[in-house]
């Protein structure tokens, strides 16, 4: 069994933290064992409660999940948002959208989920509008694409946000992978874009948050 901590750089302030949390409810409780039975890399409680708070401070109605697996994070903005919002995720995996509309029915939220197969960034042209929140946590290599793709169809006041900003410490190393560059341009994108404020949130494996002022 994998461990909450696994993508931890600083797996004791995290457990402290996790310790602070209220229990989890039936269905999250259900999807966390799922997930560190298998193995199943996914963005974590701490993370989630992060997710929550973020989208119930702007009112977020309308969400974008690039790379959403079996639909734990998108659990979490579902519940935040109010009726008649959707969370649209995205995951090349039929079997993990199988698997969230089922957690997300047993949590009486399916009607908020819209959940698209295939990949994260071609769906991107199929949905018209503009996004409250976009998230992402899909192949690292792929996230300046994402974010030159997305950013444009986020709302002013709006957030994007992205999981693996520290990148399990590669970002501290001279690693040269494809996708430690991709967090690293990534990251350079998120600092210098006009109209773009960012930080990186230190939890786990590193969350980070922009938020569009222009």
């Amino acid at each position: 069994m994998s461990d909450y901590f696994d993508e931890s750089l600083h797996a004791d302030v995290d457990r402290y933290l996790l310790g602070l949390l209220p229990p989890r409810d039936v269905v999250l409780s259900k999807m966390e064992r799922f997930a560190l039975e298998r193995g199943f890399p996914f963005i974590g409680p701490l993370a989630g409660e992060v997710l929550f708070i973020l989208a119930r401070s702007i009112g977020a109605r309308r969400v974008y999940e690039m790379g959403s697996g079996f639909g734990y994070s998108a659990l979490h903005l579902a519940r935040a948002i109010p009726e008649g919002g959707t969370v649209i995720c995205t995951d090349g995996d039929a079997q993990n959208k199988e698997r969230a509309e089922e957690y997300f029915r047993e949590a009486g939220l399916l009607h908020k989920l819209d959940f698209r197969v295939g990949d994260a960034l071609d769906m991107l042209d199929a949905v018209s509008g503009e996004f409250d929140i976009v998230l992402i946590d899909i192949g690292k290599e792929d996230y300046p694409a994402a974010f030159r793709k997305a950013w444009p169809r986020l709302r002013i006041g709006g957030l994007f946000m992205a999981d693996n900003l520290l990148w399990h410490g590669r970002v501290l190393t001279d690693d040269d992978s494809p996708s430690t560059r991709g967090v690293r341009e990534f990251t350079r994108l998120l600092f210098d874009t006009p109209g773009a404020r960012s930080t990186i949130i230190p939890l786990r494996d590193g969350v980070s948050v922009t938020l569009k002022t222009e």
